[in-house]
């Protein structure tokens, strides 16, 4: 006795206008048309017979506005002419993995699917990794720098996270909308994050947030300059 399993074999399913469903089919013949074929089938349930003429779709380059972190840039991605698109799909593009936040018809007004054919323009945001810039202040001296993370990480107002070596509390996250001092956010949703030390350097008290806030203000008004430059 030996131990077997069957191998699930492929069949050829089409929709049979006798049957009024999906039936299975046998290919009787196949003959090439173009970059397509026709196939002659017929139906195992009713014996009905049908020709399927089988097409590659029409390839057409969407306008698509990919964000990656703070930065963005316009590109085609190419699709399907009939190939239906919905908000929240993931695409890959120049081997990045973006996730589709909008999608315009011809009167710039958003919707929720449509087929490639008739997308006026498109917004995606990169999914696999995400880009979060980082203002952290000392006192009078800010700094900045960016960091890489995975989209889904979480960053939560009060917490320490550790650059460099150095402690830092986040006293502020910026969402684009405005900036938040309580709560948490998921990194893809973050455009800044702002820093200061949990304690001062010299005398190790606690040091009062109310000696940063202008150079933070500073950095949000440039957040909104490039918002409103990106619009």
């Amino acid at each position: 006795m030996t131990d077997s399993q069957d191998e699930e074999q492929p069949v050829d399913v089409a929709e049979c206008g006798s049957c009024a469903d999906f039936t299975e089919h046998e290919v009787l013949r196949r003959s090439a048309k173009g970059a397509g074929e026709d196939l002659l089938v017929q139906c195992k349930d009713c014996g009905g017979v049908q020709t399927l003429h089988l097409r590659p779709g029409k390839a057409v380059g969407i306008t698509t506005i990919l964000s990656d972190g703070a930065e963005s840039h316009t590109d085609k991605v190419e699709a399907d002419e009939d190939e239906l698109i919905g908000i929240g799909e993931v695409f890959e593009h120049a081997e990045i993995l973006y996730r589709i936040t909008r999608l315009d018809d011809e009167k710039s007004r958003p919707q929720n699917s449509m087929v490639a054919g008739e997308i006026s323009t498109m917004w995606a945001v990169r999914c696999d990794k995400a880009i979060v810039r980082l203002t952290m202040t000392d006192g009078e001296e800010s700094t900045s720098r960016t960091i890489e993370c995975t989209p889904d990480e979480i960053f939560s107002c009060g917490s320490i996270m550790e650059i460099d070596g150095v402690r830092w509390r986040i006293r502020a996250l910026h969402t684009g909308k405005g900036r938040t001092l309580r709560g948490k956010r998921a990194a893809i949703d973050i455009r800044r994050i702002y820093l200061h030390l949990p304690y001062a350097r010299s005398g190790g008290d606690e040091r009062r947030d109310s000696r940063g806030p202008r150079r933070d203000e500073w950095a949000e008004r440039n957040d909104h300059r490039h918002d409103a430059r990106r619009r």
